[in-house]
């Protein structure tokens, strides 16, 4: 049996947030099912971590680029965003500020990629920047729809997937991803958007997201060929 759905490509573009863990490469993959053409995009803090969650994002993009034939993976560097973010913002807001940060980041990708819309692998209240409230606080940063088609699973149901599909045991190989690198140990569940924009308003870190889309990496992936490198803007 195969895995059903449409034909890659039918469904239009969308840009997907690629960490190196169970739920995005699962997510990505459900887009693909529905005949989207995933671009994706994997943040790192280099050189404050290692490079294991690049190296594992690129063996998940490879493995997913089985279902779409090629794809292309952004690697964008976030250390200097978190950061500054780590020293001038209230620690339980920490996260959130990543998240839009990344969004924003995605949505420019996106843009030049003429992508429609955004997927990320999260599912309600499984972390707490996960809850309906922070969602909300994460998403007003962007004008692109932002998919979330494990947004009702469980992580039980979500890993089931990932054995399915090659994925999981990538995705557990050790690594240290840029969001749990500065996680506060008592992050805001239900943040308020107003406070949001105020402490990011005093951060201005509009000079910074620029200067990440201007060390951008992207690699390009087919199957059955091996990968290709290029390094800063196309």
């Amino acid at each position: 049996k195969g895995p059903g759905g449409l034909p890659v490509g039918v469904s239009e573009k969308a840009v997907a947030l690629l960490s190196s863990g169970i739920d995005s490469p699962v997510a990505a993959w459900k887009m693909m099912k529905r005949g989207v053409k995933v671009v994706f995009v994997h943040f790192h803090s280099v050189p404050a971590t290692t490079r294991a969650s690049i190296e594992n994002a690129r063996k998940l993009v490879k493995l997913l680029t089985h279902y779409q034939y090629n794809s292309r993976l952004y690697l964008v560097p976030f250390l200097p965003i978190q950061q500054k973010i780590m020293v001038e913002a209230p620690a339980g807001y920490r996260v959130l500020l990543y998240r839009r940060s990344m969004f924003r980041l995605a949505e420019a990708i996106a843009r030049k990629e003429r992508a429609t819309a955004l997927v990320t692998g999260e599912s309600v209240g499984q972390v707490a920047s996960q809850t309906l409230s922070n969602i909300r606080v994460i998403n007003e940063v962007v004008s692109l729809p932002v998919l979330r088609p494990l947004v009702g699973d469980d992580k039980i149901e979500i890993t089931g997937l990932a054995q399915r599909i090659g994925t999981f045991r990538i995705s557990t190989e050790p690594y240290e991803d840029c969001c749990s690198l500065f996680i506060p140990r008592h992050p805001e569940t239900r943040a308020n958007p107003e406070h949001i924009r105020a402490v990011e308003k005093q951060l201005n870190l509009e000079t910074l997201h620029r200067q990440a889309l201007e060390e951008i990496e992207m690699e390009k992936f087919r199957y059955p060929e091996i990968e290709e490198k290029s390094q800063g803007k196309e």
